[in-house]
């Protein structure tokens, strides 16, 4: 009997891990990521990696996203705006030209048409990359960058590009609206500004 109790008892997801917020990307990070896709020639990873900073998606929308979503034509768009399923509003994003050069690299080898996920998955249960899938992908890239996986999770891709924006900006506005979040206090919480700024205010103090 308990050998049955036990087999039907299910671990949190959570258990051994640390769970908060993740820390955004730097950019050195970023740039030494992408050569190392490009020298390899991972290009299905390299177009991920790009799309999942320039969009600032949650991870399951990311890897919902069709090709029709993000192509005008046989082409990658400059603009994409997306449904997001978590609140229900849309957001909008710019596809950089490096992004766009990725992406339609590999949706040309990949032979994906209008309708298709821009990244199917190699399961055959599912219909594209599943966020398990895409937090196991992330992790092997954290790993290759010499990083503590502990430390980044796929909302690190979502923070990474706001982060950096807020930083050189300051706008927290803006920040919001590519972020989709209803509320500005959200995106407050969501980057940790005040903690940042306090800190960058605590350094430039001399006493």
């Amino acid at each position: 009997m308990e050998s049955i109790a036990n087999a039907g008892h299910r671990e949190p997801w959570n258990k051994g891990k640390i769970v908060g917020q993740k820390a955004p990307f730097k950019l050195k990070d970023i740039w030494a990521l992408r050569v190392r896709l490009q020298m390899e020639n991972r290009v299905r990873e390299l177009a991920l990696f790009n799309l999942g900073i320039d969009s600032k998606l949650r991870g399951c929308d990311l890897v919902g996203l069709k090709v029709r979503d993000i192509c005008h034509g046989d082409q990658v768009a400059s603009r994409a705006m997306v449904m997001q399923h978590k609140t229900q509003r849309p957001v909008q994003f710019e596809i950089t030209p490096a992004t766009r050069d990725a992406v339609q690299k590999w949706i040309r080898q990949a032979a994906l048409k209008a309708d298709d996920f821009v990244f199917p998955s190699r399961i055959h249960d599912s219909p594209h990359l599943g966020t398990r899938q895409y937090a196991r992908i992330l992790e092997h890239w954290v790993e290759e960058l010499g990083l503590d996986p502990a430390d980044y999770g796929t909302h690190s891709m979502r923070r990474t590009k706001a982060t950096l924006i807020y930083r050189r900006t300051k706008n927290l506005r803006a920040v919001q609206l590519l972020l989709g979040h209803s509320k500005l206090e959200s995106t407050v919480r969501y980057l940790g500004i005040e903690v940042d700024d306090a800190l960058e205010i605590s350094e430039q103090t001399e006493i």
